[in-house]
């Protein structure tokens, strides 16, 4: 359980915050910012919740909820030292991604196929949930781009790839079952 007494505490005053293990880093640090990111996608979906139906409102709970384990996984470097801690650090499990891919398959069945690429709009949601889907896109990028140089568990890049295409799926569920998408008119406005 967190216990949160005091909301500033001064520490980062000279630019740096700690990661999950106690190290201190620069708040720039890629696995600062990949976690970040985290954050303020968990922020966006935040946004959309406002815009939702009960149905989706769950789900989109759920993932806020993912979103905090993601943070809490990307903030601990250390994965080969996982087993010498008193208690197991919280990972993304391959679990969290099935379920999402279960979740996608399950919104497909009402949409038709796609004819053209989707301009991001429509309903207030789904323009929301465009916009998720977008800062999805970017953690995921972050969360590569960290990997390279630091080992990151391999099942948060996976949430994040699957996550985007959530997003997508449920804008589309969003804009009437896709009927009230906004559709890429190619080259529409050049003459």
């Amino acid at each position: 359980m967190v216990v949160l007494n005091k909301i500033y505490t001064r520490t980062g005053d000279a630019g740096e915050t700690a990661l999950g293990n106690g190290t201190r880093v620069a708040k720039y640090a890629p696995r600062v910012t990949a976690y970040g990111t985290s954050d303020e996608l968990n922020a966006t979906v935040g946004m959309a919740r406002l815009h939702a139906d009960a149905e989706m409102d769950a789900a989109l709970m759920r993932i806020q909820n993912d979103l905090f384990d993601l943070g809490a996984d990307l903030c601990l470097p250390d994965m080969d030292q996982d087993t010498a801690r008193e208690y197991p650090p919280l990972r993304m499990a391959d679990a969290q991604v099935t379920r999402l891919e279960r979740e996608i398959d399950a919104m497909n069945t009402r949409l038709q196929p796609l004819r053209s690429f989707i301009l991001p709009g429509g309903s207030a949601l789904s323009a929301h949930l465009h916009l998720c889907r977008t800062v999805s896109r970017r953690a995921e990028r972050l969360a590569v781009e960290l990997s390279v140089a630091e080992p990151v568990n391999p099942a948060a890049v996976k949430y994040l790839n699957r996550l985007s295409d959530w997003f997508f799926v449920a804008a589309r569920i969003a804009n009437d079952d896709g009927r009230a998408d906004v559709l890429w008119v190619p080259g529409a406005n050049r003459s």
